[in-house]
């Protein structure tokens, strides 16, 4: 567990699996196409929002990107860093990563601008699901295979992506309780679990509302 000999390592995995997080696929993408991102469609850094800007081809890219963002941290902590505490080094980074796609460090410095002399900034990020999906495959890969099958059903059928993310996510999640419940898994990524109840819920709230209201856009809809 953690304590004061890998201290070190875990504040390493804690720094790094937030700047991997925070690497804005979503914006490159759109400055390659001449779009800002943030300034079409649902402003979010995400690959829905580029399949509205830019098109399918950009959207697909930019989410195995983000899933690679959520891969490549959690490898890096349990197999590189901290292999010694599989647990402890998977739930943290997979944990840290998320955080930094939803608040990304660095979208939000390239987005930076000054006005009357004063430095302008505003806190940029997606919305987590594909890194979060990506640091599951590494945890649960069935599972969270599974969930993503249920998401693309409910995707196909309703064309909302956003209820497809809410529903599989909930899927895995739960299962993910049920494992450690029953062994199968460290207790500790329960700290995993309880971070994704509250951030996708929190970065999806405004797509929660409109899929209230009946206003959230559909897959295929462009963005304006």
């Amino acid at each position: 567990m953690f304590n004061a000999d890998n201290a070190a390592q875990v504040l390493f995995i804690i720094v790094s699996s937030y700047l991997i997080g925070s690497f804005p696929t979503a914006y490159f993408v759109g400055v390659a196409r001449n779009v800002n991102i943030f300034e079409v469609g649902s402003g979010n850094m995400g690959g829905t929002n580029v399949a509205r800007a830019v098109g399918k081809g950009w959207a697909i890219f930019t989410g195995l990107v983000d899933v690679f963002k959520g891969i490549f941290a959690v490898w890096l902590a349990r197999d590189l860093l901290l292999p010694e505490h599989i647990g402890v080094a998977t739930s943290v980074a997979a944990t840290c990563v998320v955080v930094g796609h939803n608040w990304s460090l660095f979208a939000t410095v390239l987005t930076a601008s000054i006005k009357e002399g004063k430095l302008k900034l505003m806190v940029r990020g997606g919305k987590g699901a594909a890194t979060a999906f990506g640091a599951m495959l590494m945890i649960q890969p069935f599972q969270i295979l599974v969930a993503a099958l249920i998401a693309a059903v409910v995707i196909a059928r309703t064309r909302y992506v956003s209820l497809g993310v809410l529903i599989g996510f909930a899927v895995a999640n739960l299962w993910l309780i049920l494992l450690v419940g029953t062994a199968y898994q460290k207790p500790i990524l329960l700290l995993y679990a309880a971070a994704l109840t509250v951030m996708i819920p929190l970065r999806h709230w405004g797509n929660v509302q409109r899929l209230l209201a009946g206003t959230e856009r559909r897959l295929g809809e462009r963005a304006t």
